[in-house]
């Protein structure tokens, strides 16, 4: 693939060529890969003996490390991999892991490779805390979040007390808030190993000096100016995976901590996304999920812009993938391109999270979110008329700072006109560091207030999602099987295009499988349906 984009920048470069498609925004020539499977394949297969050949090249017994990334952190995963052999032959048994993690899609990607880089060290995963080396990867998006982890570090620290060469590490977007790392510096002294959202794939380094070290071990950068691709990662589906595509977020709403702990946006290079994507789909996914804070303003930081619309076509080509989706986007950059490519698409799941927070255009510049009431409107409108059957879901804020009834009824009328088909409604929660929380302390409507709006709109919207699911009734559709039903052992679960749930009769052995389903029974937020086939 090198070479494929190698040759098209050259012949770009000479003719200054563009090649356009469909009416649509044209791909710059050195992002366009080839058509044929065969080119990427043995692409693929070049740089993945390239790099396994600077891997064996590695001296483990030198005291000096790489400094090339990721040679190094593979030089401490061997160097770990002793120390944890070492105990194992102590204590007569193999060494276990635990990973338990908070929050969102991007943090589950993260868990995935920290759980690859702990079995390569040698660890063996079991489901219970227990373990001897957990690590909590922590969201911060809610101050409740936080209050969880509080509480369950106090659950750990009887366990350490049992095995006092256990290794408890906190990780994720929690840890990037000075006052949170003081707090476990003071109250919970028991804790290994501190480290953020940017310098994650360096765990292997950080892992190493933890087992090794009396010490708690706390390291936390501010930003990241790299992306370190190519480590080893344990997926928790074989069938499908998510796959960043890019880093961090630019928006800085008024309410929101993310931007603080994830940093600016980072865009991964288009080659190195299509070639994550062809090495899962040579291992068995059949969909991915692609992940960024606001995937819509993909390009950021590279050298050449490629817009999402752009990346999506390009992703469509690989041969095996069934299913593409992708979270999250932000209304005031899901362009009319990107709708259209949607619509166009046989493998671009027919399912679109536009997050709302409010309906008052009054309340979305006091957010800083960039849209207003009236072009949110105008772009639901667009992407129901031009998506077909599309399902639309939102997030949304009850109770933010100055919100009048007004300012709610305006929400409603959102809600009322889009008609969601699921929506994710929040209390607001004070974050420290936002500009938000300060006007919270002087401007915070009513709780009473808060909980009686809360639960019109929750009726709303539930009412709304039982009737554009009651739609499907009787349709066959095909749904992606994840796993056996957990109440009803002779039912699987699996979900369709528009991420709506189905449970039907079916054994493990369709895990994995696109399976045609008769949706013969709406229970609101699922359905109940019969096998036609697979």
């Amino acid at each position: 693939m090198n070479r494929e984009l190698h040759e098209k920048f050259i012949a770009a470069a000479g003719k200054g060529g563009m090649k356009i498609s469909s009416g649509l925004s044209p791909v710059p020539e050195k992002f366009l890969l080839s058509e044929d499977p065969a080119v990427w394949k043995e692409d693929e297969e070049a740089v993945q003996t390239s790099l396994a050949a600077r891997i064996a090249k590695i001296d483990y017994d030198s005291s000096l490390p790489p400094q090339e990334e990721p040679l190094r952190q593979y030089y401490f995963m061997e160097r770990a991999s002793r120390l944890v052999s070492a105990r194992e032959e102590k204590i007569g048994r193999k060494l276990t892991f635990c990973v338990t993690t908070f929050g969102c899609q991007m943090n589950a990607r993260d868990s995935e490779k920290l759980r690859g880089i702990l079995e390569k060290i040698g660890y063996v995963e079991q489901e219970t805390e227990d373990a001897d080396f957990v690590i909590y990867n922590t969201c911060t998006v809610r101050e409740n979040a936080n209050n969880k982890v509080y509480g369950r570090l106090g659950y750990l620290h009887g366990f350490k007390k049992i095995n006092p060469e256990m290794m408890i590490a906190l990780c994720g977007c929690m840890m990037q808030e000075d006052v949170v790392v003081d707090k476990i510096r003071k109250s919970y002294r028991f804790v290994d190993l501190i480290f953020g959202t940017h310098n994650i794939y360096k765990f292997a380094e950080l892992a190493y000096e933890a087992l090794q070290s009396d010490q708690m071990i706390i390291d936390i950068w501010k930003d990241a100016d790299r992306i370190v691709e190519n480590l080893p990662v344990e997926r928790k589906y074989p069938f499908k995976s998510g796959v960043n595509i890019m880093f961090g977020c630019n928006n800085f709403c008024t309410y929101c901590i993310v931007p603080y702990v994830r940093g600016r946006e980072r865009s991964r290079r288009p080659v190195e996304i299509i070639r994550e994507i062809e090495r899962l789909v040579n291992d068995g996914v059949i969909e991915i999920m692609l992940l960024g804070q606001n995937v819509n303003s993909y390009g950021a930081g590279l050298e050449d812009h490629m817009s999402f619309a752009q990346l999506l076509r390009e992703i469509e080509k690989i041969e095996g993938l069934a299913r593409i989706r992708f979270m999250t986007s932000h209304p005031k950059d899901l362009s009319d391109e990107l709708i259209d490519v949607i619509a166009a698409s046989d493998k671009i799941c027919h399912h679109v999270h536009l997050p709302l927070q409010s309906g008052s255009s009054r309340l979305l510049a006091r957010m800083n979110r960039k849209y207003t009431k009236e072009s949110y409107l105008a772009l639901a409108d667009r992407i129901r008329e031009r998506i077909p059957h599309v399902s639309i879901t939102t997030d949304i804020i009850v109770g933010f700072p100055g919100e009048t009834e007004e300012d709610f009824e305006d929400t409603m009328d959102v809600v009322r006109h889009v008609g969601y088909d699921a929506a994710f409604t929040f209390i607001y929660s004070p974050r420290s560091g936002t500009p938000a929380a300060k006007w919270a302390k002087e401007d915070q409507t009513p709780v009473s207030v808060v909980k009686d709006r809360f639960h019109r709109l929750l009726a709303q919207t539930q009412e709304d999602a039982r009737s554009r699911a009651a739609a499907y009734t009787g349709s066959i559709q095909t749904v992606l099987v994840e796993e056996v039903n957990h109440q009803d052992a002779a039912l699987v679960t699996g979900r369709m295009s528009n991420n709506s749930t189905v449970h039907f009769p079916g054994d493990a052995s369709l895990i994995g499988k696109l399976v045609s389903v008769r949706l013969s029974d709406c229970r609101g937020f699922y359905y109940i349906g019969e096998q036609t086939s697979v």
